[in-house]
């Protein structure tokens, strides 16, 4: 398939990105790695007039330490990400999580940024986010705002962003102590998983981010209950499928998917030390 014509923006700064957008309305849509908005563009479920390209804007491709947490540009490359030193001792989850984004090529071009504005449940990044409690932050026109993950996915491939708004960084819990685990289960090594999560454990930080398993991606707050109340691996493992509408397609059913929930969250509570 041959997406519908489009003009081509390309824009070296925060402002001129916003200001683009600004002008376009829903109509321009911003690029980076391009491999959420390009596939739906060649099948035309989505059809934007103009293309803003994000890529040359380096001030946003960054991982720094910010005291009690790291701050990740938007743009900066999943390979960036997965080898990031301060990340794998901080918030190994999620550079265990971006490592199985796709193949080299996606995570050479991919951004995280990409990955969480697209709002994909199948995702493997937001999960992680999720089970750190995650805090992105959004630049518009009226300035900078400050969104808690869990109220950022609204619908299915919807965010809180709104049109004239672009998601500039992510703020990460540091936590070294924590113990994680990432488990994620795909007919083929580089597919989307068919179910996944993720799981960290601290001193006073529990979370759980599932993959998958509703039509937005999903913190279990009923297995993070369970294991706050004491509960084993098994015991917790038991309400993973809770508060969640799981899909039911060619790679598996809604009850396929509950139980694969449960197995793949016992592991990672097991694995997690918990």
């Amino acid at each position: 398939m041959i997406p519908a014509k489009f003009d081509f923006v390309q824009v070296d700064t925060v402002d001129a990105a916003l200001e683009a957008l600004k002008e376009h309305g829903d109509e321009a849509k911003l690029i980076a790695g391009g491999h959420s908005l390009l596939p739906l563009m060649k099948f035309r479920l989505a059809n934007p007039a103009v293309i803003v390209d994000i890529n040359r804007l380096d001030d946003l491709k960054y991982v720094r330490d910010s005291g009690d947490h790291l701050s990740i540009g938007a743009l900066t490359r999943h390979c960036d990400i997965e080898k990031n030193e301060m990340i794998s001792s901080n918030a190994g989850v999620l550079a265990k999580a971006t490592h199985n984004v796709g193949d080299p090529q996606v995570r050479h071009r991919g951004t995280i940024g990409g990955a969480i504005a697209h709002g994909d449940p199948a995702s493997d990044i937001p999960s992680a986010l999720l089970a750190l409690k995650a805090t992105l932050v959004v630049n518009g026109p009226e300035g900078e705002r400050e969104i808690n993950v869990d109220d950022f996915f609204t619908g299915f491939l919807e965010t809180d962003l709104s049109d004239d708004e672009m998601l500039t960084e992510i703020r990460v819990p540091k936590l070294p102590d924590a113990t994680w685990s990432f488990q994620k289960f795909n007919r083929r090594a580089q597919d989307w998983a068919i179910v996944g999560t993720s799981v960290v454990c601290g001193e006073n930080h529990i979370g759980v981010g599932l993959v998958n398993m509703h039509s937005v991606p999903f913190r279990s707050e009923a297995v993070e209950s369970a294991l706050l109340a004491g509960a084993s691996a098994e015991e917790a493992a038991e309400h993973a499928a809770e508060g969640t509408e799981a899909p039911t397609d060619l790679n598996a059913s809604r009850d396929y998917r509950e139980h694969l929930a449960r197995v793949l969250v016992r592991r990672g509570i097991q694995e997690a030390g918990r």
